[in-house]
């Protein structure tokens, strides 16, 4: 099971919540390092997370066509 790190984004959905993942990488050629971001649906069984929370979310079986992640809780 994969475990990821993010920000709740959007709230607005019954028991499911939009998180962003943002990962920074390092460029071979230029060397510079960016940002690469992407948008998760995860799974919130008791709707206790808000906007704006930094929560750690992990992979299970899916959910529906697009929730296939859950939110394990807040991050430390």
């Amino acid at each position: 099971m994969k475990k990821l790190i993010g920000k709740i984004i959007s709230d607005k959905m019954i028991k499911s919540k939009v998180v962003e993942i943002v990962d920074v990488r390092h460029h071979k050629i230029y060397n510079k390092t960016y940002k690469k971001s992407k948008n998760i649906i995860v799974h919130d069984d008791k709707n206790e997370f808000r906007l704006g929370d930094v929560v750690e979310i992990t992979s299970t079986k899916p959910q529906s066509r697009k929730k296939a992640w859950k939110i394990l809780g807040k991050a430390k």
